[in-house]
């Protein structure tokens, strides 16, 4: 096995329950997926499909009362042992010492993500300190080292910014630069360019491929841009309602989809050259909250070829039907 194809995180029937007065709501609900060192996969699907919040079990962050169940095992580095990260106090010395250092987050929206009291470079250089090392001084270097390595403007003079006083643009670059200040194997982008423009958006993306070509990172990529899927992943799981429903290449993904929701998420992509004035295709109705959840495929009531019968009353497992590809459905 080659360093590229070694798996660095396993996950194994990850499941994330809330239990509400109104009833059980399953966030996450049996979803298995490995990545592989250098590789890109991207989680994609509608908005509330469960993308985030694995993003949030594999760090530790459930807020409550959210309860994690199942596996996430992350390959030691320097010849230790795997870890169990479910295992591990979420407020705990152990997993405090792997978030920024093994596994890093670039969040949604930096503004939120960003303390507006303190300057970007306070926030970069703590994590370092944190990770990395005790002097101050190396610190700060470190950290203007990489927000110049983030093509950050002026990077001697915007570490003393605060987040208000700079562009979005800007701040993505910040975030990212946090994100890649303890060099970590594995990098989790939230939804990371939709809160900019689509210039900025382009440059975004690049520099991202550009930084996981020089440090080797795992990177873990969350949107609902299947553009974006497509410049940059290389496996893709397609989730909905908390459940990953394909799994495959990007090229299968893109030309040889079968699950019924892939098809209709492709189906609704803008094409070039369609005719002028007319409607792009959409998916029936909307996702169901996942709250008490009847039996069956989540999808079967917006399933063109959904059977009554089987399909809402069996809830499909996951099966091969191609050399890493898996579907999970009847059809």
């Amino acid at each position: 096995m080659s360093d590229r194809d070694e798996v660095i995180l396993n996950v194994k029937d990850l499941r994330v329950y809330f239990y509400l007065d109104e009833g059980l709501l399953k966030a996450v609900d049996g979803v298995d997926f490995s990545l592989a060192r250098r590789r890109t996969l991207g989680l994609v699907g509608e908005s509330g499909c469960g993308k985030r919040v694995t993003a949030q079990a594999i760090l530790g962050i459930v807020p409550n009362p959210g309860q994690v169940q199942g596996e996430v095992w992350l390959q030691g580095q320097n010849g230790a042992p795997p870890v169990n990260l479910t295992t591990l106090d979420p407020v705990g010395a152990k997993i405090r010492a792997i978030r920024g250092a093994e596994i890093a987050m670039i969040f949604q929206e930096p503004m939120k993500a960003f303390s507006p009291v303190h300057t970007v470079g306070n926030q970069i250089i703590e994590a370092i300190l944190l990770h990395m090392t005790d002097n101050k001084q190396q610190a700060r270097q470190i950290a203007l080292d990489v927000l110049d390595r983030v093509q950050m403007p002026n990077p001697t003079q915007n570490i003393d910014a605060y987040p208000h006083q700079l562009s979005g643009g800007m701040r993505q670059r910040a975030m990212i630069a946090m994100a890649l200040s303890c060099q970590p194997s594995i990098l989790i982008a939230d939804e990371p360019t939709t809160a900019v423009d689509v210039t900025v958006q382009a440059q975004v993306l690049q520099l991202m491929k550009e930084l996981q070509a020089d440090l080797g990172m795992s990177l873990i990529f969350i949107t609902h841009d299947l553009g974006v899927i497509a410049e940059m992943a290389d496996e893709v799981a397609v989730m909905y309602l908390g459940k990953v429903v394909e799994f495959a290449d990007v090229d299968t993904i893109f030309h040889g989809a079968q699950h019924p929701y892939t098809v209709e998420l492709l189906r609704s992509l803008p094409e070039v050259g369609r005719e002028p004035r007319t409607r792009l295709l959409t998916i029936e109705g909307t996702v169901p909250v996942p709250i008490n959840l009847p039996k069956g495929c989540g999808f079967f009531s917006r399933c063109r070829q959904g059977v009554a019968g089987q399909c809402d009353t069996e809830d499909p497992p996951l099966i091969e039907v191609g050399d890493g590809h898996y579907i999970r459905c009847f059809r």
